[in-house]
């Protein structure tokens, strides 16, 4: 899948969207960040008196001669109300910083664990479609975005505003010539900064955070394909892979990177006209005996505090719109509605058919029944099933059986409700499943899939994922009735043990043992197993096989099965045909008809013909 189809999986946020995503998080802890701007708001403008104060002294200290003693009381003063300004500024600037750092905080943690959360309920299907590097990739960059976003708001255009606007009015108050003069080409910088940066930079910063999202994934890619990779040698072919990618990632961030530099050029030529401006005014009001030294000191103090602010707004500006840029797949995370919903009145599913007396309890497991399901996984395509009705009984256990395509996985996946179905009804114990809570659904469900895909956690921890409040001796039962525990206890660090990422520091048979272990755990009155003996040698299947028996009991029982010796003593067969049921029945009395597709199946796996 290419990039741009997967950018098809969130919706694209408009300006307005990325607006609503802020207020979202800032109305959520709004005492810090009110407090944070007062602070920073009160601080910031005490920077436009100091070139009063400091013009002040500067005449006070050209007046001073021994007939004008007097005069120094009011040069202290003068001194005397610039540290003060100074303190204070430092103060109220502190306070601010320490609010505003207690309110970032805490929304960049909430949009973390927000978008996180929101991405897990996303479909099976969305992440079968999205590069799982990405998706990582975007929201972490999102969370940092967010974090410049919010930093050039507070740090960077508030107080410049502040500052650009006092200083303007304190400058045409006492020298209205130089201030107004001054005037046309801050507006013209300010103007000419936010149109460049959006016109010009944004595209550019767009594009750059694209193909960064691009690199992160096919990193990720290549990375996770490591053991294929080395069994074909083929390092430097993914060598080859990678640097075409961050070739093209390298032309277009340094051409995101030149624009930056080319819009700062222009920006800082025009302070140099807004320089000319103020040395214009002063050389006209010099020539007319109309202005004093200190006039002149408070006009360059102002300019160079201006200028400085001024410097930080075509920074924040650019920092601006490429945080935009940056943050707008985390706001497409946050707008993108979940395929599958919980029901406004979902409940969560009880399973009646059994005691509630502890682990060790009869049951009998769950009732399952498709009633007149139609399904297809996307509209307009072929329908999988088309009126498919069939029940399963509580405590049965049942063999799906058919060529690939025939509809067998389909079947377990809208059990979990992975999909929701266009019509038709799936009930378990007579509750239909799209209004139970999905939380609850599959907390009654145990999958033991044919590959058993384990966290980088300890052995306990995955045994218990199921059932995460278990004791460790429950986690050490699990693993003795799942034959796990002769090989988890010759481990030096045993049940601590960490599996490596997917669990790749064990053998395929160690990881179904705890798979299986975890399905016990969990204890389950539906299971779903996907073959779970396939692909393995004969030691470890007859362990497996072993464990199976014993984690199938008192349970619902569906087994995916790809090779039919496995499933001689299932209840019940169902062949799958173009996802319809077209035989049913038990292994010898399928193979009594010579005309049966289970009887074909079975005799081209006897043969050897296929696995």
């Amino acid at each position: 899948m290419d990039q741009s189809s997967e950018s098809l999986l969130i919706p694209k946020p408009t300006g307005r969207d990325i607006w609503r995503f802020a207020w979202h998080y800032w109305s959520q802890r709004p005492k810090f960040g009110i407090l944070a701007f007062v602070f920073l708001g009160i601080s910031v403008s005490m920077d436009i008196f100091f070139p009063v104060y400091t013009g002040k002294a500067v005449d006070h200290i050209a007046r001073l001669s021994p007939d004008h003693i007097g005069d120094l009381d009011i040069l202290l003063g003068s001194f005397g109300i610039i540290l003060a300004l100074q303190f204070g500024h430092s103060w109220l600037w502190s306070l601010g910083f320490y609010c505003w750092n207690k309110f970032a905080n805490h929304i960049l943690h909430s949009i973390l664990t927000d978008t996180t959360r929101k991405v897990l309920r996303f479909s099976t299907d969305w992440h079968a479609n999205s590069f799982a590097g990405s998706t990582v990739r975007k929201i972490t960059r999102g969370m940092w975005s967010f974090d410049i976003f919010e930093d050039v708001i507070f740090m960077g255009l508030f107080p410049a505003t502040i500052i650009g606007v006092g200083m303007m009015i304190m400058l045409i108050i006492n020298i209205p010539l130089v201030g107004l003069m001054m005037l046309p080409f801050i507006i013209l910088y300010i103007v000419a900064s936010i149109i460049m940066v959006m016109k010009i930079g944004f595209p550019r910063y767009e594009a750059s955070a694209a193909m960064d999202t691009r690199v992160g994934a096919t990193l990720a890619d290549i990375i996770t394909g490591v053991p294929t990779i080395k069994s074909f040698g083929n390092e430097t072919r993914e060598d080859g892979v990678f640097s075409q990618v961050t070739t093209k990632w390298q032309h277009i961030a340094l051409r995101a990177w030149q624009t930056s530099v080319g819009l700062d050029f222009i920006r800082s030529n025009i302070r140099g006209l807004i320089l000319a401006a103020m040395f214009g005014g002063i050389a006209v009001l010099w020539n007319k005996n109309a202005i004093t030294p200190g006039e002149i000191t408070m006009a360059i103090t102002a300019f160079f505090i201006i200028a400085g602010y001024l410097r930080e707004i075509g920074r924040q500006v650019s920092d601006l719109s490429k945080a935009v840029s940056e943050i707008s797949d985390a706001v497409g995370f946050w707008l993108r509605e979940d395929d599958i919903q919980d029901h406004a009145d979902a409940r969560a599913l009880r399973v009646t058919q059994q005691n509630e007396e502890g682990r060790d309890r009869n049951r009998i497991g769950a009732e399952i029944r498709f009633d007149n399901v139609e399904f297809a996984y996307k509209e307009g395509e072929r329908k999988i099933y088309d009126h498919l009705s069939i029940t399963i009984s509580a405590g049965e256990k049942v063999a799906l059986v058919g060529a690939s395509g025939s509809g067998k996985s389909t079947f377990v996946k809208l059990i979990q409700r992975l999909y929701d179905v266009q019509n038709g009804e799936i009930l378990i114990d007579g509750q239909n499943i799209a209004r139970v809570t999905q939380e609850s659904l599959r907390k009654a469900i145990a999958l033991v899939p044919q590959d058993p895909i384990l966290f980088h956690r300890s052995l306990a921890e995955n045994i218990a994922y199921g059932r995460p409040n278990a004791t460790l001796d429950e986690v050490r039962l699990a693993a003795q009735e799942s034959y796990a525990a002769e090989f988890i206890e010759n481990l030096p660090m045993g049940y601590q043990t960490l599996v490596g990422e997917r669990g790749i520091k064990l053998s395929g048979g160690e990881r179904q043992r705890v798979a299986i272990a975890r399905a016990l755990l969990a204890d389950c009155p539906i299971l779903i197993l996907d073959e779970a003996t396939s692909s393995l040698d004969s030691v470890s299947e007859h362990y497996i096989q072993k464990a199976l028996e014993r984690l199938m009991d008192g349970r619902t029982t569906i087994t995916i099965a790809h090779r039919l010796a496995t499933i001689q003593n299932a209840d019940r067969i169902l062949v799958f045909d173009r996802g319809q049921i077209v035989e049913q029945g038990k292994h010898a009395e399928l193979l009594e008809n010579p005309e049966s597709i289970y009887r074909k199946l079975y005799e081209i796996q006897a043969l050897g013909i296929t696995a």
